[in-house]
């Protein structure tokens, strides 16, 4: 077997290619848009590599074929936050061969060790938490766009090599036409009324006010989790900006107190269903078939990207009123059928309580894995 760095257009070719044929039979794997993958690897596109650097290879086997691949990362401003300097893997793709896999993951490990590392997360994404993370290992389903789809025999690979479960991610989703628990919807109506208390969706054209707004409550509400970075100005217009195309101001919600930003959740329409026979391309025929797609409206998901309160409004029920906001949009359009709330860690326990209250039903499970060197 035959490792090669991807640095032309033939192995980035090739490490984008990949996946179309591991996944050919499997009915749930939609392609990702290439464009976005390249992307993360692209220093004017990504501004993580402004405080880090990354890598990927491609796996040769005797006769010539392409049977895997990975990529690795240093995240300067993550690494010196654990018990020890610690770096990530991800968009690992294989055969089902351990030693392929072996290898893909020992190359990764070397060049972490190489630059300083000595453990290594994965899957995991060169960029914020919301895109390709952890690897999924129960709820195969059609995934939603940004969510990792795995074969099922990735777990064993990763496992045998050594990895262990770092945390577990849970997604759990919300059927749009069924009421919400009664106690849900009589605290969110009162909490709709209370004085002080005002609620206001994305206006695009007062778009730094809101970003400001975003940045503030998301620095707030995750401050004391381990291992937190706070969100920069970049990052939030970078994210916007991939969302631009599809994004719904009425689907994404802040709460204020008093005048005081307080909570906010981010909400899109699922892409996947408007790039599913687009093999990942977006080229002219590509956009052509993504404009028809959602002329004919085929959207009836949508993700829950982000929630956040700041924590001295956590206990508010702020979040129930923003759900009860939502529905107000939604039900009548006609349109959605449901709503994903992805993904939560296991350590998150109260974001994993408000998804109970909501009666939620379980969706998926994704695992991220850690190994020290």
């Amino acid at each position: 077997m035959q490792i090669l760095e991807v640095n032309n257009n033939q192995t980035k070719k090739l490490f984008l290619d990949l996946p179309r044929r591991l996944y050919k039979n499997d009915p749930n794997w939609i392609c990702p848009l290439d464009n976005d993958i390249t992307s993360v690897f692209d220093p004017a596109k990504n501004n993580f590599h402004k405080h880090g650097k990354c890598t990927r290879w491609i796996l040769k086997n005797e006769k010539g074929a392409i049977i895997g691949r990975i990529a690795a990362f240093v995240n300067e401003k993550k690494a010196f936050q654990f018990e020890q300097p610690t770096g990530g893997c991800g968009f690992f793709e294989c055969i089902d061969n351990q030693d392929a896999a072996d290898l893909l993951f020992d190359t990764a490990k070397n060049w972490l060790t190489a630059n300083g590392m000595k453990a290594m997360l994965g899957p995991i994404n060169f960029g914020e938490n919301d895109m390709w993370w952890g690897l999924l290992v129960d709820g195969y389903s059609m995934p939603y766009y940004g969510m990792n789809y795995h074969l099922p025999y990735y777990k064993r690979l990763f496992e045998r090599y050594g990895f262990t479960p770092a945390y577990e991610q849970i997604s759990n989703r919300i059927e749009v036409y069924k009421p919400f628990p009664e106690r849900f919807t009589k605290i969110a109506e009162w909490v709709v009324k209370k004085n002080g208390y005002h609620f206001e969706h994305l206006d695009k054209t007062k778009f730094e006010k809101f970003a400001a707004d975003f940045k503030e409550i998301y620095n707030d509400a995750w401050k004391d989790f381990e291992h937190f970075t706070p969100i920069t100005d970049i990052t939030i217009r970078e994210t916007f900006e991939k969302m631009k195309v599809i994004m719904d101001e009425r689907l994404i919600w802040f709460s204020y107190v008093n005048g005081e930003p307080a909570s906010l959740i981010v909400i899109v329409p699922d892409v996947n269903e408007l790039i599913y026979n687009l093999d990942g391309k977006l080229n002219i025929i590509g956009k052509l078939k993504f404009l028809i797609n959602k002329m004919g409206k085929r959207n009836k998901r949508m993700r829950a990207v982000i929630m956040g309160t700041k924590q001295k409004f956590q206990k508010h029920g702020l979040e129930s009123a923003m759900f009860i906001k939502l529905k107000e949009y939604v039900l009548p359009l006609n349109q959605y059928e449901e709503l994903e709330l992805s993904w939560v860690g296991d350590f998150n326990t109260k974001m994993l309580a408000i998804h109970e209250a909501t009666g939620a039903a379980f969706s998926k499970k994704h695992i991220t894995y850690s190994i020290t060197f």
